[in-house]
Parts: C-alpha cells; sequence; structure tokens
C-alpha cells in the first residue's frame, strides 16, 4: 500500500489531481480542501495517501493533513458512505467542524454535502457521534452538550466545546456574543458552534 507521494504536482482538476513521483504519474483523487492548498504547477508537494483496491482499479486519495485522512477513513466506514461522498463531506467540513456537528447531531450541516441526504445523514450521526470525541479536531476530548435551556448556557457550551477544538476563550468569546446576538431568542447551540466555527476558521 502506498503511504504518501512526495513529487511534481503538475496538473490540478476538479476533484483530483496529478502527482509526478520520478517521472510516473500518479492520478489522485482528494477534497477540495486538500486540492487548494496544493502549490501550483509544477511545484513539489507531500501527499498522504489511502490507497483503495477494487476488483477493476486501484484508486489513491490524497490528504494534506493526517486528520482528513483518519476522517476519511471513518466516514468511508459508514454503509452508504463512498469515496466520493466522503470526500464531499470533507470539502464541506473541517475535521473540527465534523466533531462539532456530529457532537451536536447537527443533521442540517451535514446535507450540505453533496450526495449527503437526510436518510445518510442520519445513519452517519448514529454511527459516528460516539466517536467523534477521540477523533483528529477535538484537541481535549471533551463531549459537545446538546441542549441548553437559555442564551447564558448556550455562551457557556459554545466556549467550552470551542476550547475543546482549541481555540482560547479571549478569541471565542467575543465571536460566539456576536453570534448569539444575531440568532437572538431563535440561537441553539449547533447554530452557534457552527457559525462561530465558521468565523473563527477565517
Amino acid at each position: 500500500m502506498i503511504a504518501f507521494l512526495c513529487g511534481l504536482v503538475i496538473q490540478v482538476d476538479l476533484g483530483s489531481c496529478v502527482v509526478d513521483v520520478n517521472g510516473v504519474g500518479y492520478l489522485v483523487a482528494a477534497s477540495t480542501r486538500t486540492l487548494a492548498a496544493l502549490p501550483h504547477p509544477p511545484e513539489k508537494a507531500r501527499l498522504l495517501v489511502e490507497t483503495v483496491v477494487r476488483e477493476d482499479a486501484i484508486l489513491l486519495y490524497g490528504f494534506t493533513e493526517s486528520a482528513e485522512r483518519e476522517w476519511f477513513r471513518l466516514l468511508t466506514g459508514v454503509q452508504g458512505v463512498g469515496a466520493k461522498v466522503a470526500l464531499g463531506i470533507l470539502s464541506t467540513l473541517t475535521p473540527s467542524e465534523l466533531v462539532a456537528v456530529l457532537m451536536a447531531s447537527d443533521k442540517a450541516s451535514l446535507t450540505r454535502a453533496p450526495g449527503v441526504g437526510g436518510r445518510l445523514a442520519d445513519r452517519i450521526l448514529t454511527e459516528l457521534r460516539d466517536r467523534a470525541g477521540k477523533m483528529p479536531g477535538n484537541a481535549a476530548g471533551l463531549s459537545v452538550p446538546l441542549v441548553a435551556t437559555h442564551a447564558g448556557g448556550i455562551e457557556a457550551d459554545a466556549l467550552m466545546a470551542l476550547a475543546g477544538l482549541g481555540f482560547r476563550r479571549v478569541e471565542a468569546a467575543p465571536v460566539v456574543r456576536r453570534v448569539l446576538e444575531s440568532y437572538g431568542d431563535t440561537a441553539t447551540l449547533d447554530h452557534v458552534l457552527r457559525d462561530s466555527l465558521k468565523d473563527l476558521a477565517k
């Protein structure tokens, strides 16, 4: 099995790239996040690789970060989630966002990914929620509370969850308060977490 490729990125397309390693061109499928992180061709890059062997082909999937590769392995272990859907999810959500989405049972965020309908989102949430806290992206291994009864509770729970994802309170607090104010009385923990993560990731 191929663990990684180190060579010249000679072509980047929608959903894949070609890496030249000592004169051999490897076609590697990848998320839009990984493809966007690659240097402009022809420059050297290193890609972590997950090799999938099928009866009719040997397929390579590339990742710039080990966390994304671990999530790819976990996602493709769910019935109905093939490699293409897993890459679609990873193109839509970062590993940190996936942790928050799964722990908050945020079905809506999952269904934003191409190929993920309501039924598949339910299956992903059911099968992976208990494992999300141990996956890359949850720095402190904390569980994210599902329910908060008022704005103060939501703010405290959101800050605790973001601390578990590696964000400092001093940078997270003003973002969480701003998001809470934008939602007013309709604020929920999953909405606040999702929007705060988007803001903090900029």
